[in-house]
C-alpha cells in the first residue's frame, strides 16, 4: 500500500511539473503582447520599455519560468497586469463560486444518473427503461447555453421560480445561496447526469448478469438487496471514474454556464483575462484547473480499493 502511495504521489509529482511547463509555454504563445494592452493610448517605445521591465516580460523566457515556479511555490501566483490585484485574492474570491457550482452539479448528476441508470437495468425493455433513454439523449443533445437561456426565460422571467443572475456568499445567507445556484447547477449537471446514466446502466446489466448475483437471488435475498450491495456497488467503480474525471472537467468547464447566468465564478475571470493578456490570472487559472485534476484522480484511485476490495491497489483484480 506504501509503495503504491508513493509510485502515485510521484507521478502525480512529474505531471504537476510537466503540466506547469506547458501552462506557460502555453500562455506566452497567445498572440498579442500585454505590454500593448496595458499601456492604453501611450504606446511609446519608453512606456512599452518601462511595462516590460515592471512586469519582467523583458526577460528570457527560462528566467520567467523560473521566477513563476518560484512565486507559485510559495504560494504566491502574482499580480494582475490589469487591476494590479493579487491573483491569490482574486482565485480566493472565484474559486468558491466555481467549486459550490460543480460540487452541486455533480450531486446532481450523480443522483439522477445512478438512479435513472438504475431503474434503466432493472426494468430493461420497459417504459422506464425508455423514459431514461430518452432523458440520456435530451441531456447529451441539448447544448448547456441553450438549456440555460431557456431555463432563464421560463423559470426566471415568466415564472419567477428561481433569479436569474446573481451570486449570494454562502456565509452571507445559504438559503438566498441555494436560490441562486441551485439552477445552473441543474443546467451544469444536466448533461453529465446523461453520461453518467448510461454507464450506470451498462455497468448494471453487466454485474445482473453475473454468477455471484444469480447465487444471491438463489439464496432468497431481497431484490432490493441483491441490486444494492452486490450489483450496484460493483458497478459504482465506473460512475467514480467519470464523476472524477468529470469534476475537474467542471470546474474549468463551467465557463458558459457563470457567463450565462452572471456567476462571479472562473468563467468571468478567464475571459476577461484570455481577452486582456493577463498571463498572471491565466497562469494562474489554468495551473488551479490541471492541479485538480491531478488531485481528483489520485483520490479515484485510492477510492477503487474502498468500493470493491477486489481491485487491488497495484491495479490487478483479485
Amino acid at each position: 500500500m506504501r509503495s503504491y502511495l508513493f509510485n502515485r504521489a510521484w507521478q502525480s509529482l512529474v505531471t504537476l511539473v510537466l503540466a506547469t511547463v506547458v501552462v506557460f509555454l502555453g500562455v506566452r504563445a497567445l498572440p498579442g503582447d500585454p505590454a500593448l494592452a496595458l499601456a492604453g493610448e501611450d504606446r511609446t517605445p519608453e512606456a512599452l520599455a518601462a511595462i516590460r521591465e515592471q512586469y519582467g516580460l523583458d526577460q528570457p523566457l527560462p528566467l520567467q519560468f523560473w521566477q513563476f515556479v518560484s512565486n507559485a511555490v510559495q504560494g504566491d501566483l502574482g499580480t494582475s497586469v490589469r487591476t494590479g490585484q493579487s491573483v491569490n485574492d482574486m482565485l480566493r474570491t472565484a474559486l468558491p463560486v466555481t467549486l459550490e457550482l460543480s460540487l452541486l452539479a455533480i450531486v446532481i448528476a450523480v443522483v439522477l444518473g445512478v438512479g435513472a441508470g438504475v431503474v434503466a437495468a432493472v426494468r430493461r425493455g420497459g417504459p422506464a427503461e425508455w423514459v431514461a433513454n430518452a432523458f440520456a439523449l435530451l441531456g447529451l443533445s441539448v447544448p448547456h447555453f441553450w438549456l440555460g437561456l431557456v431555463a432563464i426565460l421560463y423559470l426566471s422571467v415568466a415564472t419567477g421560480l428561481f433569479p436569474a443572475s446573481g451570486f449570494v456568499p454562502l456565509g452571507e445567507d445559504p438559503v438566498d445561496n441555494l436560490h441562486h445556484i441551485i439552477l445552473p447547477a441543474m443546467i451544469l449537471g444536466t448533461g453529465l447526469s446523461a453520461v453518467i446514466m448510461r454507464q450506470t446502466r451498462s455497468s448494471m446489466l453487466d454485474s445482473l448478469s453475473t454468477d455471484y448475483v444469480r447465487t444471491a437471488e438463489a439464496k432468497g435475498l431481497r431484490p432490493s438487496v441483491v441490486i444494492r450491495r452486490h450489483a450496484l456497488r460493483n458497478s459504482l467503480i465506473v460512475v467514480v471514474t467519470i464523476v472524477g474525471l468529470q469534476l475537474g472537467g467542471l470546474i474549468s468547464g463551467a465557463v458558459v454556464t457563470e457567463q450565462i447566468f452572471g456567476l462571479p465564478g472562473f468563467g468571468k475571470m478567464t475571459i476577461d483575462a484570455v481577452f486582456q493578456r493577463d498571463y498572471p490570472v491565466i497562469q494562474a487559472v489554468v495551473l488551479v484547473t490541471a492541479t485538480a485534476y491531478i488531485v481528483i484522480n489520485f483520490a479515484v484511485d485510492l477510492l477503487y480499493s474502498i468500493i470493491d476490495p477486489r481491485v487491488r491497489v497495484t491495479g490487478e483484480a483479485a
